[in-house]
């Protein structure tokens, strides 16, 4: 629901890294021709559709050669994790996730532009036939979709969550390319009111077979299997986890120069 360059959100973000990091540079991604195809895109270009250009872009842009670190914002803190995973050159130093749905959301309270049909759409579709093919083609958000109710179901069909979480096997190469990084920050808010559920954030999830307790990362399977080689990484001290005060993507100013702009610098 937002666009590479809206002057009060990601345009708003570039400008205070530039002005706080002076000669840093910063590509904010655009997905599309124009900012209303990039906003579009975030509801319905195929998340590895948008994953592939992304890569795409990176590996042209000439300033990022050498490595790059990553800031993503909700569901970008994941996508650009997929980036990670899969595309290592040039190589992703830091990946910071602010707000990043890493075990998947159940549940879509307050969709980007509450206002807008399209959240009711959304909602519905999801709540009707999430794993359904055309759904998961067409619909970003069933793309990360993970019922806790319908684990098989998931695992099965979730075209990018699924994959990129290692659920239908062990693709050593995803593995290798997360554990590159020097530091993986993810940051929860604490007092989220979109993310369902909010420990998502810190790659926890609802227990399997009911949504109602949550278990934090170290207890689930994605980490005892160590099948994305989270626990190395947890050992090696390079997993940051921070949480901030505020709903969904609500931080001062303050916050963001004295606890992300370090990990640019």
């Amino acid at each position: 629901g937002d666009s590479c360059c809206n002057p009060q959100s990601m345009g708003y973000i570039k400008k205070i890294v530039e002005n706080k990091i002076p000669g840093i540079y910063v590509l904010s991604l655009k997905i599309g021709s124009n900012l209303i195809q990039d906003m579009e895109n975030s509801f319905f270009m195929n998340a590895n559709d948008q994953v592939r250009e992304v890569c795409s872009q990176l590996a042209k842009d000439p300033h990022l050669k050498g490595g790059y670190n990553a800031m993503g914002f909700s569901q970008g803190g994941q996508f650009l994790r997929a980036v990670a995973q899969r595309c290592p050159s040039p190589p992703m130093l830091n990946l910071i996730s602010i707000g990043g749905q890493h075990q998947g959301v159940y549940g879509f309270p307050r969709c980007p532009g509450e206002s807008s049909h399209i959240c009711d759409w959304i909602r519905k579709t999801l709540d009707l036939g999430a794993y359904t093919q055309a759904v998961q083609e067409h619909l970003v958000q069933a793309e990360y979709w993970h019922d806790p109710l319908k684990e098989e179901d998931y695992r099965k069909n979730s075209i990018f969550l699924a994959d990129i979480n290692q659920e239908r096997g062990i693709n050593e190469t995803y593995k290798k390319n997360l554990m590159a990084l020097r530091k993986f920050v993810m940051i929860k808010f604490l007092n989220d009111t979109m993310v369902d559920p909010p420990i998502s954030e810190w790659f926890g999830f609802y227990k399997s077979g009911q949504a109602k307790e949550t278990i934090p990362l170290k207890e689930t399977s994605l980490y005892t299997e160590d099948r994305l080689g989270l626990q190395e990484m947890d050992k090696a001290g390079k997993l940051v986890f921070l949480g901030v005060k505020g709903d969904h993507l609500h931080f001062s100013e303050e916050w963001f120069y004295t606890t992300i702009l370090p990990f640019l610098q």
